[in-house]
């Protein structure tokens, strides 16, 4: 017979000391330092701040620590941080023209204005192993203490190639003078859908008001951000092999700094805050024309924090599914569906509906032993009857 589980406080506080041990792992090991984790894991520092909607590389390094690397389990820490936090306002629209590249790449021009910046990157690596990485080396001294200047970024929009140096966090760099998108040159030609116009309006805000359908570009895009990177990048994938009606190209990807302003209505003017690391996506597609619109390009849009080109690409990819009725185009696959794709993307709140079934359901569950014990019983006397010539 099913008996329900009895515990209390005091194996919770149990559970909880546990789980300090195993985070801690071997005390002859030395303690993993937040600066270590920002530094040498900056990647999965970056995830943690863009879907946790909070732009801090020292508060996702101490919550993928905290976390014991449970990336998911870390950008919830983030998110329930910051709903403690004050909003002061929302800045202005940033000018990713005016980027400080340290990563710009396009798969449809060899040759643009700007060049190619490789930068950091896996795409250009054999994927073996390197048995040095295995032998701890030790820390370069520190350099002197000196005025940090500041660093200016016009070399960006040189065809020599190199990116501007990256400006130390906290510090702002001189602007940097535009590097023409892709998607403009094609504008120039009428060959890509005209960028939508800016509003001025302050889009919502997902972390405030619930999400509600349907749901405006605005919206599912703040939803993508946020979104769980490799929900979308299955979803990306499935339009790639034909379950929606795209044929997309990288127009371009853009990673560096970029400036953040915010318009003060007591001074009048707008004052810079800092810069924010972001990876741009910018996904061309071919688009057949309607009655209204003649045959051309069609645009998928990707903006996250700090580096992360899978996500900002796969983001991108179902940014343009998901408009297949203003284009006139028929819904035929999940990726296509905003309902669908908004609704199960979060990755905090799927983790929290399907891990909820780990906690105590002991009088669900006996609900439900009768009731099956109930219809068995009556199958049971259903099949003898059956068996007797009874039909009834």
């Amino acid at each position: 017979m099913y008996v329900a589980v009895k515990g209390g406080e005091t194996a919770i506080r149990n559970a909880h000391a546990l789980l300090a041990e195993a985070r801690r792992g071997d005390p002859a090991v030395p303690e993993i330092g937040i600066d270590q984790i920002r530094e040498q894991l900056a990647l999965a520092v970056d995830r943690v701040m863009a879907e946790g909607s909070l732009f801090d590389r020292d508060l996702a390094a101490l919550a993928l620590k905290q976390a014991r690397g449970d990336t998911i389990e870390a950008i919830f820490l983030l998110r329930a941080l910051r709903t403690t936090l004050p909003r002061f306002g929302a800045a202005l629209p940033v000018d990713t023209a005016t980027m400080t590249l340290r990563r710009r790449i396009s798969a449809t021009f060899k040759d643009l204005p700007g060049g190619q910046l490789l930068g950091p990157t896996f795409d250009y690596t054999h994927r073996l192993l390197d048995p040095a990485l295995a032998t701890q080396t030790p820390a370069a001294p520190a350099p002197a203490a000196k005025a940090t200047p500041k660093v200016s970024a016009k070399a960006a929009s040189k065809a020599a190639g190199k990116a501007a140096p990256k400006p130390p966090m906290g510090e702002t760099s001189t602007p940097a003078a535009p590097v023409p998108r892709v998607t403009d040159l094609l504008g120039d030609e009428k060959l890509i859908e005209p960028a939508p116009a800016d509003t001025g309006a302050e889009p919502p805000d997902l972390t405030r008001t619930p999400l509600a359908f349907p749901a405006d570009r605005a919206t599912r895009l703040q939803n993508l951000a946020r979104g769980d990177e490799g929900f979308l990048l299955a979803l990306g994938y499935s339009t790639q092999r034909g379950y929606a009606r795209t044929h997309p190209f990288v127009g371009e990807i853009r990673i560096g700094e970029v400036e953040v302003e915010l318009f003060v209505e007591e001074l009048g003017f707008a004052v810079p805050l800092g810069a924010v690391s972001v990876t741009e996506c910018q996904m061309v597609n071919q688009f057949h024309g309607t009655a209204e619109a003649p045959p051309q390009f069609t645009r998928g849009y990707g903006l996250v924090f700090g580096q992360s080109e899978r996500k900002a690409m796969s983001m991108a990819l179902v940014d343009r599914a998901m408009r297949w009725e203003e284009l006139g185009e028929t819904l035929s696959a999940p990726a296509q569906d905003a309902e669908f794709v908004l609704s199960h993307s979060d990755n905090v709140q799927s983790t929290g509906f399907v891990e909820h079934l780990k906690l105590p359901h002991y009088v669900d569950f006996q609900a439900e032993l009768g009731l099956v014990r109930l219809m068995r019983g009556a199958h049971a006397a259903a099949s003898d009857a059956l068996q007797d010539g009874d039909p009834e």
